[in-house]
This record gives structure tokens, C-alpha cells and sequence, in this order.
């Protein structure tokens, strides 16, 4: 099995989540895509770093991050692979809100001012949360090149618009949904 076959098994075996559900866009939906279930797993964390390294190899960029909390694993792992390949690259996270004390810093981790960043999620319906992260990106002066995501869920579109590559892994097809 290539990663991306065996991280495809592992998501449908332990993200997948069938009932009635609310997004953080506010839609229903019938399934949910719990992917922490699997950027958190020990063996499919690598994969999913392996996976979406392959997946934005076209795209030049020195960090990756995204909105937290579901974009934290996804960069992590990313982290972890390209530093497993030579190729290391950094990871930053975008808090919702700057912080009220402390270096009151909205982008934390190494600073992004300057440098090239892939904005992430793990999945994204409407694309709200990564264009927030984007917009928390640009205005600290990185230049973002480009989103992606394990699982498209709707977003693709909305991103496109902004003038932005999108990068998914899977469609919800691929996940039988």
C-alpha cells in the first residue's frame, strides 16, 4: 500500500463518524470527519505528514500552520516528515484572537513576517477558518502560497476565489460520503 492508500484505510476506519451533526460552519451535515482521530494517532500522523508533503510539492514554502486547533496536528506532522526527509521546514500556529498578556502574539512559533507559508486545515466546509488564518498571515507580512487540507469538504471554491492554489488529499468520495 502507497501513504496515501494506507492513510486513506486509517481515516475511513477511525474519522469517519456517521449521525446528526452541526459544523463549525453552522451547516448540518450527516457525517463528520473527525480527523484529530487520526493526525493524533501515532502510526497515521506520519502518514498524513508524508501525504500532504507529496501533495503540496509543487508549492514553495518555509512553514505551514493554520487556525488552531485543527490545523496544529496537521502542521506538526508535516514538520515531522520534512525534517525525517532533510528538507525541514518550520510550523506556526494561528490563535483565533491575539492573546491579552504574555508577547500578545496572534501567530505563534517561529515569525512568519517575510517568509513563505502554507496556510492548513485538516477539513474545510466553507473555508471560514483557513481564510482566517490567512488573513491573520497576510496581515503579519507572510506571504501565504497556497492552502491545503486532508479532506475537501466544500471549500475549494471559496479559496480559488481568493486567488489562492488549494491543495486536498481526498474528496469526501474517496471516504464513501
Amino acid at each position: 500500500m502507497t501513504d496515501r492508500e494506507d492513510l486513506l484505510a486509517g481515516i475511513k476506519a477511525k474519522a469517519v463518524v456517521h449521525g446528526d451533526f452541526v459544523l463549525s460552519s453552522g451547516q448540518r451535515a450527516s457525517s463528520y470527519v473527525d480527523l484529530r482521530r487520526v493526525t493524533l494517532d501515532g502510526r497515521l500522523a506520519p502518514l498524513a505528514g508524508r501525504v500532504l508533503l507529496n501533495a503540496t510539492a509543487d508549492l514553495s514554502y518555509e512553514a505551514v500552520g493554520g487556525l488552531t486547533l485543527g490545523a496544529d496536528p496537521v502542521a506538526c506532522a508535516m514538520m515531522h516528515a520534512a525534517a525525517s526527509r532533510g528538507t525541514p521546514i518550520d510550523a506556526f500556529v494561528v490563535r483565533k484572537e491575539e492573546k491579552t498578556h504574555g508577547l500578545q502574539r496572534r501567530i505563534e512559533g517561529p515569525d512568519v513576517a517575510g517568509r513563505r507559508v502554507l496556510a492548513l486545515e485538516d477539513t474545510s466546509t466553507t473555508g471560514h477558518s483557513v481564510l482566517t488564518a490567512v488573513d491573520a498571515l497576510q496581515a503579519a507580512g507572510a506571504e501565504v502560497v497556497g492552502v491545503a487540507v486532508l479532506v475537501e469538504r466544500g471549500a475549494r471554491q471559496r479559496v480559488l476565489d481568493r486567488g489562492l492554489p488549494y491543495r486536498a488529499v481526498y474528496e469526501l468520495a474517496e471516504l464513501g460520503l
